[in-house]
C-alpha cells in the first residue's frame, strides 16, 4: 500500500510540473485558461440548466487537454529532429486540429446553451 502511495505522490509531482512548463511557455495553454475561466463565470452566471453547464465545463477542459497534447507532440516532434519533415508537421498539424476541434465543440455547445435561453 506505501508503494501505492508513493507512486501517487510522484504522479502528482510529475503532472503538476507539466502544468507549470505549459502555463509558464505556452501562450496558447494560458489563453485557453483564461478562455475558460471566463466560460465559467458566464456558465454559473446565465441560467443554464445542470446538464448544459456540465456539458460546457467539460468541454472546456477538454480544449486544456487538447492543448496539453498538442504541445507534448510539438515537443516531441522537435526533440527528435528540428529538420523539416512531411510527416514531422503532419503530426504536429494534427495535434493542433485536435484542438481546434475540440474548440469548435465547445464553441457549439455555447451556442446550443445560449438558444435554449431564447
Amino acid at each position: 500500500m506505501r508503494t501505492f502511495f508513493v507512486r501517487l505522490k510522484n504522479r502528482t509531482r510529475w503532472s503538476w510540473q507539466g502544468l507549470v512548463v505549459a502555463w509558464r511557455e505556452e501562450y496558447s495553454f494560458r489563453t485557453w485558461v483564461w478562455a475558460n475561466i471566463l466560460s465559467a463565470l458566464l456558465v454559473v452566471w446565465l441560467p443554464l440548466g445542470d446538464g448544459m453547464r456540465a456539458l460546457i465545463l467539460v468541454l472546456g477542459l477538454l480544449v486544456l487537454v487538447a492543448e496539453l497534447f498538442n504541445t507534448a507532440i510539438e515537443r516531441a516532434v522537435d526533440h527528435t529532429s528540428t529538420d523539416h519533415n512531411r510527416l514531422a508537421g503532419q503530426a504536429k498539424d494534427a495535434a493542433s486540429a485536435a484542438v481546434a476541434v475540440t474548440a469548435v465543440a465547445a464553441g457549439v455547445a455555447w451556442v446550443i446553451g445560449l438558444l435554449s435561453l431564447l
